[in-house]
């Protein structure tokens, strides 16, 4: 394998034949920092799908130094992340409809302006808006406080700027995009963990895949977890939509998901005084452990499903936020490692995972945006199929009490 330098983008060739080209934006460990920063299917002179990469940095309020990177492709999907706010997607579009959500949060907000410790744990919310943000990896889930520790909400992944980001491009058609962006989550005494995220695109495709590497880096074992919090609303979300997936079993997350048990599957229109209600959900997988999750729009010609690997993320939550518009409506499709309740509650019912020195834990989750009646059908048929004739069991009762 050989590496060229031609006009900002390593070549890197093997046999004399160019492969990919590849850019680093940002380097924490050599200083190196692109800033806004673009390129073209047009100005690399690459045939087929037209797209085009574009990194910009905000100003402005709290947005101020945060960085958003977006593909647009001309017959697909524009699919735009934030290299500050931990690679995590900040929203999905294509065909006239899109893959996120409105949050009262409209800013793209730097983690430097965040305190996650405020509002007895949930300054993550201050800058909650994305489209599928990263829940983890030293924890997940709910805060708790104990033993002097503050387990903030949902983690610190989706506040960490990345240390490095690559854009990568196939010089083979199809063309294949590739984002990846190195997140650190390095204490003193505490962890060493370090995760590459990789977003995978090709251009004029309905679908892109999220596949992400957590290694530890420490000489010691570590605990870890990982929810993929990914959000949808309007047009898909409305009176009557429907989520899907096969499942073992259902259960309420408290008492009050408990008053909607009966319909927990089915999505009212934006209602006022709405609590959140969560479901722990068990999916039914495949013989390789393949499984997927989507919700449907009322009349079935509209939707977003996730499929996952239940050797990685064996458990899945379904969050259900129909409140107002304004306030937040919105549903969550949640595979992860284990449920939203706090560390504490986690790790004593043994949903807390492992990793030793040295090891390294893949994910990988391919998300579809479903543009038409036919796409939803192949959907429900392969719900259907994995479902088969067992009906998921259902518990009304918590598996646990916060």
């Amino acid at each position: 394998m050989k590496k060229s330098v031609i006009a900002g983008a390593v070549l890197l060739t093997i046999s004399g034949q160019t492969m990919a080209q590849n850019w680093v934006l940002t380097d924490a460990e050599s200083g190196t920092e692109q800033g806004n920063w673009q390129t073209s299917s047009k100005a690399l002179k690459l045939s087929g799908e037209s797209f085009s990469i574009e990194q910009k940095i905000l100003h402005g309020g709290k947005q101020e130094g945060s960085k958003v990177l977006t593909i647009v492709s001309q017959n697909g999907l524009t699919i735009a992340l934030s290299p500050t706010r931990g690679m995590d997607l900040l929203h999905v579009s294509g065909h006239g409809m899109r893959l996120g959500w409105d949050s009262p949060v409209n800013e793209v907000v730097n983690p430097a302006y965040i305190n996650l410790e405020s509002r007895n744990g949930l300054g993550w919310l201050e800058g909650f808006n994305e489209m599928m943000v990263r829940c983890g990896y030293e924890w997940t889930g709910h805060p708790v406080t104990k033993d002097g520790v503050i387990y903030t909400l949902h983690g610190k992944a989706g506040n960490t700027p990345a240390s490095k980001v690559e854009v990568s491009i196939d010089d083979k058609a199809p063309h294949e995009i590739r984002i990846r962006g190195l997140l650190k989550e390095n204490t003193f005494k505490k962890a060493n963990l370090e995760t590459w995220t990789e977003l995978r695109y090709v251009p004029g495709a309905d679908a892109f895949t999220i596949h992400d590497v957590l290694t530890n880096r420490a000489d010691y074992p570590h605990d870890y977890q990982i929810i993929y919090h990914s959000n949808f609303s309007t047009p898909i979300l409305e009176k009557n939509a429907r989520f899907i997936a096969p499942l073992k079993s259902v259960s309420p997350f408290n008492d009050y998901a408990k008053k909607g048990l009966n319909d927990w599957n089915v999505y009212a229109a934006p209602t006022k005084d709405f609590d959140e209600m969560v479901f722990n959900l068990v999916p039914k997988a495949d013989e390789n452990g393949k499984t997927l999750a989507a919700v449907i729009n009322s009349k079935s010609d509209k939707g977003a499903s996730i499929e996952f690997d239940t050797h990685q993320l064996p458990l899945l939550t379904m969050w259900k936020n129909t409140d107002t518009l304004k306030q937040g409506y919105v549903t969550g499709i949640e595979p992860g490692t284990n449920y939203a309740y706090p560390v504490t509650i986690e790790k004593e019912q043994g949903r807390v995972k492992q990793i030793q020195p040295g090891e390294s834990k893949a994910f990988t989750l391919t998300y579809t945006l479903l543009k038409d009646a036919s796409a939803v059908q192949k959907v429900e048929q392969r719900v259907k199929q994995l479902q088969g004739d067992e009906k998921p069991a259902v518990d009304e009762k918590p598996i646990a009490v916060e």
